[in-house]
């Protein structure tokens, strides 16, 4: 499969890799019917999907079956009069009809919008109205019923609710009505046949700081994945690969379809009814998963546990994305399971941008360098590159010139804010890092999280890393305070490991622990202990909402 996007899939440095990895770009590219039907099409029994969940169901789907399944999903949305360019919303949590629907819409030409089940009637009717959405696809939860039904009355664009593994009043059964629909499907031609710059898919940003954004990919968003499943998530064909996302969320697309299905390999679903790292630690073990990616604070909660009573000699790779990485828990994972975790760092907007690849040694705090499919510079305020050793914002350069496949391609239905963004030289992603003399890239922060103290800039990420050093610190949020002699403090916002108990002992002893492990005017000067961090719906911690927690403390 890959032969056909890439002109060469081995390369035997970094430096070759960067220069010489290609994509080969068709004419018109359709992840459901040339990745999809074409698995199906050359090994129709290849294995596409293991799904399981917390209750002991399981169900194992080739691409054979993808294939016919999806098909008929296409005729039941065209029974509906969904068509090419219409928008369909899905809340689906890890249900296995993901799979099954979203290849569907990408034949159809129908745009995608992946949601997570945590959204209220608010939220519903924000997505809804402003993306013009004329269908949902939801699993059977209360929550989500409730208010998919509220949110209905008050979006005049959308008319029908689809209901996954269950019946209710008022909700198309999904089951029965794909049941008696043909398990063909042609590819359309002419107008209905989906071209290379079409929308295909929207995701709407966590919108932490201001209302959520529609980032919009194009139909070769796909294409740009294969660096990001087979170069840095280094999934096996025909192996298990598992990525611990929501299908709401960037993440899936990044870890749980696209590259994955490309590469050939098998996406292993948990479908879990909530996060308890004894239960994912036993999935790896008893499922024997080859290749494994979660965000950070997985990883942190798991090495809480007894990892070493858990066979994971199955792994061959392991990675992370979604919050820096801190090198304590990079080690720790290490020498109980001898898997390196191998960072990667992008958008809702990118692929994977900045990630270790496997051809040079891991330094640990480092994202490490560069995709070859973006050019990747560091800019200042000005818009002046930085020198090695100096802080910039990470930016993907000439995309004027040659535009990145899998780049998202608008803010959509927004043309200002899309030319601002995307209409330039440069797209600069908001984040902060500085790179040094051999090309690693080491993440500091968001711009707005840099922390203005005396004179000095304290980015959050050392100081956070330098706290997890300590056996007390689970979880940590570094945010400025406000301080009416220095402007700002360091404030550490602190959840305990089981067994320590919030003193000012121990105040002091973080403190000092800060002090030895980095230099020490990044201290916090306040320190708070919490049950837990306020977070997005997608498991990124609110640095701004701590932050303005701390002002109004200060009032």
């Amino acid at each position: 499969m890959l032969e056909k996007y890439l002109p060469r899939t081995d390369f035997d440095s970094y430096e070759d890799f960067k220069k010489n990895y290609k994509v080969i770009v068709p004419e018109s590219f359709n992840f459901g019917f040339d990745v999809v039907d074409g698995w199906a099409r050359e090994d129709p029994g290849k294995r596409a999907l293991l799904w399981c969940n917390d209750h002991g169901d399981e169900l194992t789907l080739s691409f054979n079956d993808i294939s016919r399944l999806s098909n008929k999903v296409v005729h039941f949305l065209k029974s509906l009069g969904i068509k090419k360019g219409d928008v369909v919303m899905m809340i689906l949590r890890r249900r296995w009809e993901y799979w099954i629907c979203a290849p569907a819409l990408h034949k159809l030409g129908a745009v995608l919008i992946p949601a997570t089940l945590q959204l209220t009637k608010k939220d519903i009717v924000f997505r809804a109205n402003s993306a013009g959405v004329k269908a949902m696809i939801c699993v059977n939860d209360d929550f989500v019923v409730s208010q998919a039904e509220a949110a209905k009355p008050e979006c005049p664009t959308l008319k029908d609710l689809i209901l996954v593994n269950g019946k209710r009043e008022g909700w198309i059964d999904f089951a029965e009505a794909i049941l008696d629909m043909p398990e063909t499907f042609e590819r359309p031609t002419g107008d209905e046949a989906t071209k290379n710059t079409d929308p295909m898919l929207i995701y709407f940003t966590s919108g932490t700081t201001s209302q959520p954004k529609m980032v919009c990919h194009s139909f070769l968003h796909p294409l740009g994945h294969i660096v990001t499943a087979k170069y840095w998530q280094h999934v096996e064909e025909n192996m298990l690969h598992m990525s611990v996302s929501d299908s709401g969320w960037a993440k899936f697309g990044w870890g749980k379809i696209y590259g994955q299905w490309l590469c050939g390999a098998t996406i292993f679903a948990y479908d879990m009814d909530k996060f308890i790292a004894t239960h994912l630690l036993q999935k790896l073990q008893d499922y024997k998963v080859t290749t494994f990616c979660a965000p950070p604070t997985m990883y942190r909660f798991m090495l809480q546990e007894d990892v070493a009573s858990y066979d994971l000699s199955s792994l061959h790779h392991c990675a992370t994305a979604g919050e820096p990485l801190n090198p304590e828990v990079v080690k720790r994972w290490k020498e109980l399971t001898g898997q390196t975790i191998y960072e990667g760092f992008g958008q809702t907007e990118t692929t994977v941008v900045l990630a270790n690849f496997g051809w040079d040694e891991i330094r640990p705090g480092s994202t490490g360098k560069p995709s070859p499919i973006f050019d990747m510079t560091l800019l200042d305020e000005d818009g002046n590159r930085v020198e090695d050793g100096e802080e910039g914002y990470i930016c993907a350069d000439h995309i004027d010139e040659s535009y990145p496949v899998g780049l998202f391609v608008a803010y959509y239905g927004d043309e200002a804010q899309t030319k601002e963004k995307l209409g330039g030289r440069y797209y600069n992603m908001g984040d902060m890092a500085w790179r040094d003399s051999d090309g690693y890239y080491w993440f500091v922060g968001r711009g707005d999280d840099i922390i203005k103290c005396s004179g000095y800039r304290i980015g959050p990420f050392e100081v956070e890393s330098a706290l997890i050093e300590h056996p007390a610190v689970v979880e940590c949020a570094i945010t400025a305070a406000p301080d009416p002699v220095r402007g700002q403090v360091v404030k550490a916002t602190v959840v305990l490991a089981a067994g320590w108990t919030p003193s000012d002992d121990l105040v002091k002893e973080l403190q000092n622990h800060v002090k030895k492990v980095t230099a020490p005017y990044k201290y916090p000067r306040i320190v708070e202990f919490v049950d837990e961090l306020p977070k997005t719906i997608g498991g990124k911690i609110k640095r701004a909402q701590i932050r303005a927690q701390n002002h109004m403390k200060q009032q």
